[in-house]
């Protein structure tokens, strides 16, 4: 099945923009915009817009061959500072759409970040939309695209025209292919920026890769939810974001505003403080542990004292050491000698049947330990 080339579904209801640059070069928070192009196509149509830009350094003598771009051409336009406002009112809530998009909304975001404001559309890459679309093509170049798809370019590497092409390509896709099979393909290359409420993918890429606990927030920041991974910020992301989320995480995602987290050094360690922060906070949607046979409430700790359980993360390749006394999870702690003074200034530790359960069978299996100093309570105080 075909759509008709005239096709409302090619307008979204919501505006997005179709954006292309020209730069002094590649390197990002080096070279800087030289041209900026918009096409922008709504509910209303479409419009365009279009400026040189003063990037306030040479333009390479390959750059002005390439692009047509010369100094003299650039020397009395406007700087992209004299453009922000205006630009980042054009953007600003619409979806981002660029070829290899990585470029394009890099060079900006760190534009505008240079003046202090906050770029973060989502984005979809037509290269990568290209390659989902038809993935049986090996070239996703945009001179691929108008040659395969017969796409009509005004010019080539100049702002403006690019970006038409990027409309053009659109256009030619909603009339290819039904709305239920190109929505899918659009879903699954578009990266969102705005993930839930105020966390967004720059909160995201904030986390550690590695291993960790998260706890999500509702309104009225009430705790919601609290799990852990060993790929935290992968695992944060998919709650919020992504065509193959559960129903549990689409019912999730409505509910966060925003989230907490922290690194844990290991598995265990995750383990550990997930169990713990669940049993003392106790969200919504975490299940309440249920008894199980062989539960033993205040069963004996088989050591004279507290002890320290190395984990190293593998995706950081930090160290952390997790101290338990008396069955009761103490924390975390960089340094083997740091573990000693958490444990002195802990207490006297009461038993965590979480606790018990993780690392029970655990200890009985030959886990290795490192016993620490036993603490009087004269020391502990």
């Amino acid at each position: 099945m075909h759509l008709d080339p005239s096709a409302s579904f090619a307008y979204p209801s919501a505006p997005i923009v179709f954006v292309d640059l020209e730069t002094t070069g590649a390197t990002f928070g080096v070279d800087r915009i030289t041209e900026v192009g918009i096409v922008e196509v709504g509910p209303s149509g479409v419009s365009q817009w279009t400026s040189l830009v003063n990037p306030q350094k040479p333009i390479p003598a390959f750059i002005q061959q390439l692009t047509g771009i010369t100094d003299a051409m650039v020397r009395d336009a406007p700087t992209f500072e004299q453009l922000a406002a205006g630009l980042l009112e054009r953007m600003d809530g619409r979806l981002f759409v660029a070829h290899n998009a990585h470029f394009d909304h890099g060079f900006l975001k760190g534009e505008f970040r240079r003046m202090g404001l906050r770029f973060a559309p989502d984005v979809l890459c037509t290269v990568q939309l290209s390659r989902a679309v038809y993935p049986a093509e090996s070239r996703h170049g945009l001179d691929a695209l108008v040659e395969r798809h017969a796409l009509v370019p005004a010019a080539r590497h100049r702002a403006l025209a690019d970006a038409d092409l990027l409309w053009q390509f659109w256009q030619h896709l909603h009339r290819a292919h039904t709305p239920d099979v190109l929505r899918a393909h659009l879903d699954r290359v578009t990266r969102r920026f705005q993930l839930a409420a105020h966390i967004d993918e720059d909160t995201i890429e904030q986390m550690p890769a590695g291993c960790g606990v998260y706890m999500f927030y509702g309104d009225d920041d009430a705790p919601v939810y609290i799990g852990r991974s060993v790929r935290l910020r992968q695992r944060v992301r998919s709650h919020l974001v992504g065509p193959r989320r559960s129903a549990k995480d689409l019912r999730l995602a409505a509910l966060v505003r925003r989230v907490e987290w922290k690194a844990t050094g290991g598995e265990i360690g995750a383990l550990l403080a997930e169990a713990q922060w669940i049993a003392n906070v106790r969200p919504a949607l975490n299940r309440a542990p249920k008894s199980r046979p062989g539960d033993a409430r205040g069963a004996p700790w088989p050591y004279a004292g507290g002890i320290a359980i190395e984990e190293r993360d593998e995706a950081s390749g930090e160290r952390a050491w997790h101290v338990i006394d008396n069955w009761c999870y103490l924390g975390m702690a960089s340094t083997l000698a740091q573990a000693g003074e958490l444990r002195g200034r802990a207490g006297a530790p009461a038993f965590e049947l979480s606790t018990y359960r993780i690392l029970g069978e655990r200890l009985a299996r030959g886990l290795v330990v490192t016993p620490l100093a036993p603490v009087t309570l004269a020391t502990a105080v």
